[in-house]
C-alpha cells in the first residue's frame, strides 16, 4: 500500500501485478525468494523488495509534493514504526501466530508508541507540518491496521490527533485511487501448467 502511494505521487509508470499470497506466482518467487510483497523489478533487472526502499526509489526520481523534505528527522519515526510498532501490531492482531503472545500486552505497547505521534499531530495536520511527507504515508498503513483490530476500542482511545490524521488520509482521493480492486494477475507459467496436454 505505501509503495503504491509513493509510486502514484511520483508519477512512476509500473506494470502492477496483483497476486495471491496463497498462490504465489513463480515469477515473483524467482524475482524475490523472500516471497513477500511488494516486489519491484526495474528495467535493468534490479529487484527492490522492501516497501520503504521502493518509496525512496520512486521519490528519489520525482518528489513533486516534497515528501522527502523533512529529511533525517523522519528516519527515527519511520524506523520505530517499521520495527517496534509493527512487532506489537502483528502480535496484537494475530496473537495465535506467535508463541506466548498476549494480545492485550502488545495492544498496550502499540498504543504507547502512538503517543509521540499524538504530540506531533495535536499541533499540525501532518507529522511534519501542514503538508504530508514520506513519514505520514510510511506510518499510515500500519496505524490503519491497528485501528481496524477493534474499531470501537480505537475510537475510545485518547488519541484525537492520530484519529483525525488517520481519517484524513483514509478519506483522501489518493488513498481511494490506490485501493481500487484489481483482478489477480495470472502467471503465464501457471496458466500453461493448467492447460490440458
Amino acid at each position: 500500500m505505501r509503495a503504491r502511494l509513493a509510486l502514484a505521487v511520483s508519477g512512476q509508470l509500473v506494470e502492477h501485478r496483483e497476486v495471491s499470497l496463497k498462490n504465489k506466482p513463480p515469477e515473483m518467487l524467482a524475482a524475490s525468494p523472500k516471497a513477500t510483497v511488494p516486489v519491484l523489478v526495474l528495467a535493468d533487472g534490479t529487484v527492490i523488495d522492501e516497501s520503504r526502499e521502493i518509496m525512496h526509489w520512486a521519490l528519489g526520481l520525482n518528489d513533486p509534493e516534497g515528501w522527502l523534505a523533512p529529511g533525517e528527522a523522519m528516519d527515527a519515526l519511520i524506523a520505530t514504526n517499521d520495527g517496534p510498532f509493527k512487532h506489537h501490531l502483528d502480535r496484537a492482531k494475530y496473537p495465535g501466530r506467535y508463541e506466548d503472545a498476549e494480545a492485550v500486552d502488545h495492544n498496550a505497547a502499540a498504543i504507547a508508541l502512538l503517543a509521540p505521534l499524538e504530540e506531533q499531530l495535536c499541533s499540525s495536520d501532518f507529522l511534519f507540518g501542514a503538508r504530508p511527507s514520506l513519514a505520514d504515508y510510511a506510518l499510515f498503513p500500519f496505524v490503519r491496521q491497528f485501528a481496524r483490530i477493534d474499531g470501537a476500542a480505537w475510537a475510545a482511545l485518547p488519541l484525537p490527533g492520530v484519529q483525525r490524521w488517520l481519517e484524513q488520509i483514509s478519506a483522501s482521493a489518493r488513498f481511494a485511487s490506490i485501493m481500487e480492486k484489481r483482478p489477480l494477475w495470472q502467471s503465464p507459467l501457471a496458466v500453461a501448467a493448467q492447460s490440458p496436454q
